[in-house]
């Protein structure tokens, strides 16, 4: 659907008008006042310019690495005609464009793959999400596989000339995988108490693959939101939500058997 715009003409008057009203406005209340100087801009200063720069990286993280899944054929290029446990399946057989190692899946989760239609409550693929993350009007596939120690792999399967290619894999030990726009966002925990890592995949059409484009560690939202205790002039906690001090546990009062006090606890949130 079209936006509806107006003749030239209704434009013109109503521009015309428009300028007329912010000329007479001009030192009346409500009228343009300024903000005053803006503030000048800094340049950044380079640091240790004699350093020669790096001419390669020295660890490969996978980043833009893929892989043609052997045997799969795709109908039209509706990657939701597919098995997800198939493409898991033959996925195991694929090759990558360069070996960085990060591919690879455990011993135990290959086995537990290759028994999904004999075992399939230890099938590890989880169910698969669909998303247009290339920009091409065809969705990816987003298969999910559960790995030892809590940690899941993440892969993203693109139609390509009638078959199909893996254009991210990576794992981590994951608080959460999200899909924004054209974005795969995955949420990891830090070792730093109140932080997490977040990363955001996008599609890089001169790559033609999903790389790491932006990677950040964050305070989590229960910290960024929770304000911490206020203490009155006794010491004690006060409640922020209600204004009142905790009953104090010296004082004459009974619990019931069976019952406990209530305690205050940070929520996760995926």
């Amino acid at each position: 659907m079209r936006p509806h715009r107006a003749p030239a003409a209704t434009r013109t008057v109503v521009s015309a008008v428009a300028a007329l009203t912010l000329l007479s406005g001009c030192g009346t209340a409500g009228g343009l006042k300024s903000a005053g100087d803006a503030p000048s801009a800094v340049e950044p200063k380079g640091l240790w310019p004699e350093l020669p720069p790096a001419s390669s990286a020295p660890y490969d993280y996978g980043e833009g690495e893929t892989a043609k899944i052997p045997g799969i054929k795709v109908t039209g290029g509706d990657v939701r005609r597919l098995d997800p446990v198939t493409v898991a399946q033959a996925g195991l057989k694929a090759k990558t464009d360069r070996d960085s190692g990060l591919d690879e899946l455990p011993d135990s989760t290959v086995r537990q793959i290759e028994a999904c239609r004999t075992a399939p409550d230890a099938c590890p693929v989880l169910p698969p999400y669909y998303r247009d993350l290339t920009g091409d009007g065809r969705d990816e596939l987003v298969l999910g596989i559960r790995m030892p120690d809590q940690q899941l792999a993440v892969r993203v399967y693109m139609p390509d000339g009638g078959g199909l290619t893996r254009i991210m894999s990576t794992y981590d030990a994951v608080i959460s995988v999200e899909l924004a726009g054209r974005d795969l966002i995955m949420r990891a925990p830090s070792v730093i108490p109140g932080y997490e890592y977040r990363t955001a995949w996008s599609w890089d059409d001169r790559q033609r693959a999903m790389l790491p484009t932006r990677d950040e560690i964050l305070r989590t939202p229960e910290h960024r939101k929770a304000p911490r205790p206020k203490r009155t002039p006794t010491g004690s906690a006060t409640n922020p939500a209600t204004g009142t001090s905790p009953p104090n546990p010296s004082a004459d009062a009974t619990t019931s058997p069976g019952t406990s006090t209530p305690t205050d606890s940070a929520a996760g949130t995926r």
